[in-house]
Protein backbone atom coordinates (compact mmCIF):
# COMPACT_ATOMS: atom_id res chain seq x y z
CA UNK A 1 0.00 0.00 0.00
CA UNK A 2 1.33 3.65 -0.92
CA UNK A 3 1.94 6.07 1.72
CA UNK A 4 -1.04 7.77 2.95
CA UNK A 5 -1.08 11.40 1.08
CA UNK A 6 -3.10 15.00 1.61
CA UNK A 7 -5.13 13.66 -1.13
CA UNK A 8 -6.36 10.78 0.82
CA UNK A 9 -9.66 12.64 3.03
CA UNK A 10 -8.15 10.02 5.54
CA UNK A 11 -4.86 11.62 5.93
CA UNK A 12 -5.82 14.87 7.92
CA UNK A 13 -8.42 13.48 9.89
CA UNK A 14 -8.39 13.68 13.68
CA UNK A 15 -12.50 12.59 14.36
CA UNK A 16 -13.23 9.24 14.06
CA UNK A 17 -15.93 10.26 11.78
CA UNK A 18 -14.64 11.45 9.78
CA UNK A 19 -12.98 8.32 8.41
CA UNK A 20 -14.60 7.41 5.08
CA UNK A 21 -13.35 3.34 3.96
CA UNK A 22 -14.62 0.79 1.64
CA UNK A 23 -16.60 -2.21 2.44
CA UNK A 24 -15.10 -5.47 0.99
CA UNK A 25 -18.05 -5.18 -1.71
CA UNK A 26 -16.46 -1.95 -2.46
CA UNK A 27 -19.34 0.27 -1.39
CA UNK A 28 -18.01 3.46 0.59
CA UNK A 29 -19.21 3.59 3.91
CA UNK A 30 -18.82 7.42 6.07
CA UNK A 31 -17.84 6.61 9.70
CA UNK A 32 -20.02 9.51 10.23
CA UNK A 33 -23.08 6.66 10.58
CA UNK A 34 -21.61 5.34 13.83
CA UNK A 35 -22.54 8.87 15.57
CA UNK A 36 -23.72 7.91 19.10
CA UNK A 37 -22.53 3.97 19.13
CA UNK A 38 -20.19 2.17 20.72
CA UNK A 39 -18.08 0.45 17.86
CA UNK A 40 -15.64 -2.61 18.69
CA UNK A 41 -12.93 -2.27 15.60
CA UNK A 42 -11.16 -5.22 15.02
CA UNK A 43 -8.28 -6.47 12.68
CA UNK A 44 -9.19 -9.96 10.89
CA UNK A 45 -7.16 -12.82 9.43
CA UNK A 46 -8.27 -15.78 7.55
CA UNK A 47 -5.32 -18.32 8.10
CA UNK A 48 -4.51 -17.26 11.64
CA UNK A 49 -4.97 -19.16 14.88
CA UNK A 50 -7.36 -17.12 16.32
CA UNK A 51 -9.28 -17.09 13.25
CA UNK A 52 -12.07 -19.02 15.17
CA UNK A 53 -12.83 -15.39 16.88
CA UNK A 54 -14.99 -14.51 13.55
CA UNK A 55 -17.60 -16.61 15.34
CA UNK A 56 -17.31 -14.61 18.47
CA UNK A 57 -17.35 -11.22 16.57
CA UNK A 58 -20.71 -12.60 15.09
CA UNK A 59 -22.13 -13.78 18.38
CA UNK A 60 -20.93 -10.61 19.82
CA UNK A 61 -23.34 -8.78 17.02
CA UNK A 62 -26.38 -11.18 17.60
CA UNK A 63 -26.58 -10.84 21.37
CA UNK A 64 -25.31 -6.76 21.49
CA UNK A 65 -25.89 -5.41 18.27
CA UNK A 66 -28.19 -2.73 19.92
CA UNK A 67 -25.10 -2.02 22.27
CA UNK A 68 -22.02 -2.29 19.97
CA UNK A 69 -21.07 -2.43 16.08
CA UNK A 70 -18.46 -5.18 15.32
CA UNK A 71 -16.21 -3.76 12.42
CA UNK A 72 -13.40 -6.16 10.43
CA UNK A 73 -10.93 -4.91 8.99
CA UNK A 74 -8.69 -7.61 7.21
CA UNK A 75 -4.82 -7.42 7.48
CA UNK A 76 -1.62 -9.16 6.18
CA UNK A 77 0.60 -7.76 8.48
CA UNK A 78 1.35 -10.30 11.19
CA UNK A 79 2.28 -13.92 9.84
CA UNK A 80 0.98 -13.54 6.04
CA UNK A 81 -1.66 -15.20 7.45
CA UNK A 82 -4.09 -12.73 5.29
CA UNK A 83 -2.84 -13.57 1.95
CA UNK A 84 -6.54 -13.60 -0.29
CA UNK A 85 -8.26 -10.55 -1.88
CA UNK A 86 -11.42 -8.82 -1.36
CA UNK A 87 -13.68 -11.57 -2.77
CA UNK A 88 -11.60 -14.25 -1.09
CA UNK A 89 -12.23 -12.77 2.12
CA UNK A 90 -15.78 -11.77 1.91
CA UNK A 91 -16.19 -15.74 0.81
CA UNK A 92 -14.38 -17.12 3.65
CA UNK A 93 -15.90 -15.66 6.35
CA UNK A 94 -19.50 -15.88 5.21
CA UNK A 95 -19.04 -19.53 4.47
CA UNK A 96 -17.30 -20.55 7.35
CA UNK A 97 -18.57 -18.49 10.15
CA UNK A 98 -21.68 -16.59 8.56
CA UNK A 99 -20.68 -13.19 8.91
CA UNK A 100 -23.14 -10.24 8.81
CA UNK A 101 -21.09 -7.50 10.43
CA UNK A 102 -19.24 -4.97 8.14
CA UNK A 103 -15.86 -6.34 6.69
CA UNK A 104 -13.69 -3.48 5.58
CA UNK A 105 -11.27 -3.79 2.62
CA UNK A 106 -8.07 -5.36 4.09
CA UNK A 107 -5.64 -2.51 5.20
CA UNK A 108 -2.34 -2.21 6.50
CA UNK A 109 -2.47 -2.19 10.27
CA UNK A 110 1.05 -2.11 11.29
CA UNK A 111 4.34 -0.93 10.03
CA UNK A 112 5.37 2.33 7.30
CA UNK A 113 2.42 2.06 5.23
CA UNK A 114 -0.38 1.62 8.53
CA UNK A 115 -3.77 3.01 7.51
CA UNK A 116 -4.73 6.39 8.77
CA UNK A 117 -7.56 5.13 10.71
CA UNK A 118 -4.99 2.34 12.55
CA UNK A 119 -2.70 5.28 13.00
CA UNK A 120 -5.54 7.38 14.64
CA UNK A 121 -7.02 4.43 17.32
CA UNK A 122 -3.30 3.94 17.98
CA UNK A 123 -2.32 7.47 19.12
CA UNK A 124 -5.87 7.70 20.83
CA UNK A 125 -6.22 4.34 22.84
CA UNK A 126 -6.07 4.67 26.54
CA UNK A 127 -2.44 3.62 26.35
CA UNK A 128 -1.34 4.42 22.57
CA UNK A 129 -1.48 0.57 22.18
CA UNK A 130 -0.99 -0.80 18.58
CA UNK A 131 -2.32 -4.30 17.16
CA UNK A 132 0.91 -6.71 17.70
CA UNK A 133 -1.04 -9.78 16.35
CA UNK A 134 -4.03 -10.46 14.45
CA UNK A 135 -7.91 -9.88 16.15
CA UNK A 136 -6.38 -7.24 18.43
CA UNK A 137 -9.94 -4.55 19.12
CA UNK A 138 -10.38 -1.61 20.06
CA UNK A 139 -13.52 -0.21 21.32
CA UNK A 140 -15.20 3.32 20.31
CA UNK A 141 -17.64 4.97 23.14
CA UNK A 142 -20.59 6.76 21.86
CA UNK A 143 -18.97 10.41 21.36
CA UNK A 144 -16.14 8.79 19.28
CA UNK A 145 -13.36 8.04 22.28
CA UNK A 146 -11.08 5.13 21.80
CA UNK A 147 -11.99 3.79 25.09
CA UNK A 148 -10.47 0.02 25.07
CA UNK A 149 -8.04 -1.69 23.87
CA UNK A 150 -8.01 -5.75 23.38
CA UNK A 151 -5.19 -7.56 22.89
CA UNK A 152 -5.64 -10.89 20.60
CA UNK A 153 -5.95 -13.39 23.64
CA UNK A 154 -9.25 -11.76 24.67
CA UNK A 155 -12.12 -13.30 22.99
CA UNK A 156 -14.90 -11.20 21.46
CA UNK A 157 -17.37 -12.30 24.30
CA UNK A 158 -14.59 -12.53 27.44
CA UNK A 159 -16.58 -10.89 30.41
CA UNK A 160 -13.52 -7.81 30.29
CA UNK A 161 -14.95 -6.72 26.79
CA UNK A 162 -18.58 -7.29 27.59
CA UNK A 163 -18.46 -5.24 30.94
CA UNK A 164 -16.30 -2.24 28.40
CA UNK A 165 -19.38 -2.05 26.52
CA UNK A 166 -21.58 -1.82 28.78
CA UNK A 167 -20.47 0.76 30.83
Amino acid sequence: MATETTSNPNALTSDFYGFRMKSLDGKDVDFSEYKGKKVLLVNTASECGYTYQYEDLQKLREAHGNDVLVLGFPANNFGGQEPGSNEDIASFCQKNYGVSFPIFEKISVSGDDTHPLYVWLEKNAPNHEAPNWNFCKYLVNEQGQVVAFFPSKVKPMDEEVLAAINK
